[in-house]
């Protein structure tokens, strides 16, 4: 999440305004253009601040909430945000998923000018593992975990007292990552593929085994 501002560019644009990226606020700002990468000291006016209606999933549950932001703030698709409800209390850190300004969904906007902001809760997340067992058995198995667990290709994870050996996961844009030592953080998951080791203090032969 960054701030623009559309000023005059003394290099490529000295007369006509172009999207600038702030680099340092404060009493001497310095800001970089879009257009040709200059970065020069800028004057700049004090942005006010906006209210932003944002619709929060959590699980199955979605909630309203309003946060104040900077009204130069751009957001994205998939940036980070914390949630910041005065009124209720609520704070909460969400990956964004859908903006609307103009009345139409937009992949990126001003704070001024965006109407609402769907984001899903990243605090704590339910992540998916499709683990097979054998070669025509899977169980789908949940984990509740913190939006920044690590999971590794390659790496076993327990639920409960299930043993699962990562072998590939899918990420919320689409894409996988096979290769073993990959590391993806849990808010940024679509689904976990894994194969099932053994139970620890599974019973064998009447015998109470210990870990595998």
């Amino acid at each position: 999440m960054t701030r623009e501002i559309d000023i005059e560019c003394p290099s490529c644009s000295p007369r006509e305004e172009v999207a600038h990226e702030v680099l340092k606020e404060g009493q001497s700002p310095l800001v970089r253009c879009m257009k040709c990468g200059q970065a020069h000291p800028a004057k700049m006016k004090t942005p006010k601040n906006v209210s932003v209606r944002v619709i929060v999933s959590k699980m199955d549950v979605s909630n309203t909430f309003k946060t104040d932001l900077d009204s130069e703030t751009v957001l994205h698709v998939d940036d980070e945000l914390v949630v910041d409800d005065e009124e209720t209390g609520m704070v909460c850190p969400i990956l964004i998923t859908s903006i609307e300004a103009g009345g139409k969904r937009v992949n990126a906007g001003k704070a001024e000018g965006i109407e609402t902001v769907w984001g899903r809760a990243i605090d704590e997340v339910t992540v998916k593992f499709s683990a097979q067992e054998g070669t025509d058995k899977t169980e789908v198995i949940e984990k509740r975990v913190p939006g920044d667990y690590e999971f590794v290709v390659g790496a076993e994870e327990k639920v409960g007292n299930t043993r699962l050996f990562i072998t590939k996961i899918k990420v919320r844009d689409g894409l996988f990552r096979s290769r073993k030592g990959d590391v993806v953080l849990a808010k940024y998951v679509k689904r976990i593929f894994a194969r099932k080791g053994r139970r620890e203090g599974s019973i064998q032969g009447g015998i109470r085994r210990g870990p595998w």
